[in-house]
């Protein structure tokens, strides 16, 4: 017969566990863990048959965590935590020039200086495995925190993240908004203010995109109304045809714009103010530790030392 531990760990369970306590809600809890909702009905009832108590109850249709859920939580938060640390600690004791590095990149960003700066780094240590994965904000901050990848690559300063005290970043490259448009009126002007900017209507990314919040926020703060969306798409690419195609405007980071410039048939313009932001990597303090990380940024200093970042992207136009 299995003990009550072997009932907890058998399963994902606490897993289950952990991401409805984030979301106080099954439908989306569900959709984030990928299963139906009666699934994590069944598995968050087998928690609270094993512990011998409920661990949420609900008021309405909102959802609490009951006196035994909130000692779970934080027990399993501990669990979770210590397996981390040893994971990481396995890692720190392997060889610098071989093993894997996984890395999540923000799907909305341009990836041609670290496709160029990948090529270099394999045919110097073929031995490192590098996985680069394209994947949400969500997903990002998921697998940051369930040590599934070791590195990030992501857009900051991120509102929505509010436990970055385990967390270090590292700068890549300082990136602005550029506002892109067919107005007439608005040609050949180097500086547009935020009120020119919603005569014409727009083609944005989805409302949950650091780009649309942080636009969301800079016209809240300005007071100005948000321009009008008539489309939402997830690529750079596909915002920018689709703005040329219809005769929209949208806005696009410059980093974008500088490796594929000669792609662009759209008058272009800077904020006035200007919309500032950083590309860096995101990583968890401990993970600076391990042999083939720091040897990954060591290498990543010297690739860009002669060529700074924005450079690599520029020049790549070239090379397609």
């Amino acid at each position: 017969m299995k003990t009550r531990q072997e009932n907890l760990f058998a399963s994902k369970t606490l897993t289950y566990f952990l991401q409805l306590a984030e979301t106080m809600n099954y439908t989306q809890a569900a959709q984030i863990l990928g299963i139906t909702q009666p699934a994590l009905t069944q598995q968050i009832k087998k928690l609270e048959r094993t512990v011998g108590a409920p661990v949420f109850f609900s008021i309405g249709k909102k959802l609490y965590l009951s006196d035994a859920g909130r000692t779970m939580l934080a027990t399993t938060q501990s669990i979770f935590a210590l397996v981390n640390e040893a994971l990481d600690k396995v890692q720190q004791s392997t060889s610098p020039t071989s093993g894997s590095i996984n890395i999540g990149f923000l799907s909305s960003m341009e990836d041609s200086a670290f496709e160029a700066f990948f090529i270099h780094f394999s045919e110097k240590y073929p031995d490192i495995k590098v996985r680069f994965v394209l994947l949400t904000r969500r997903e990002i901050w998921d697998q940051l925190e369930n040590n599934q990848i070791d590195l990030a690559v992501m857009y900051v300063p991120d509102q929505s993240i509010k436990n970055w005290r385990s967390y270090g970043s590292r700068k890549i490259f300082s990136d602005h908004l550029i506002f892109f448009h067919q107005d007439e009126k608005l040609a050949n002007k180097p500086k547009v203010r935020l009120p020119a900017t919603t005569k014409t209507d727009w083609v944005t990314y989805p409302p949950d995109y650091f780009i649309s919040q942080l636009l969301m926020e800079v016209y809240k703060n300005k007071m100005v109304d948000e321009p009008v969306s008539r489309a939402q798409f997830t690529s750079p690419f596909q915002i920018m045809r689709f703005a040329q195609a219809r005769g929209l405007s949208t806005a696009l980071p410059y980093s974008f714009w500088l490796a594929h410039q000669n792609e662009f048939k759209l008058e272009q313009a800077t904020f006035d103010p200007a919309i500032n932001f950083d590309m860096a990597f995101v990583y968890r303090q401990d993970k600076l530790k391990i042999p083939r990380i720091e040897r990954f940024f060591s290498e990543w200093d010297d690739f860009f030392k002669e060529r700074d970042y924005g450079t690599v992207l520029s020049e790549g136009i070239a090379l397609r």
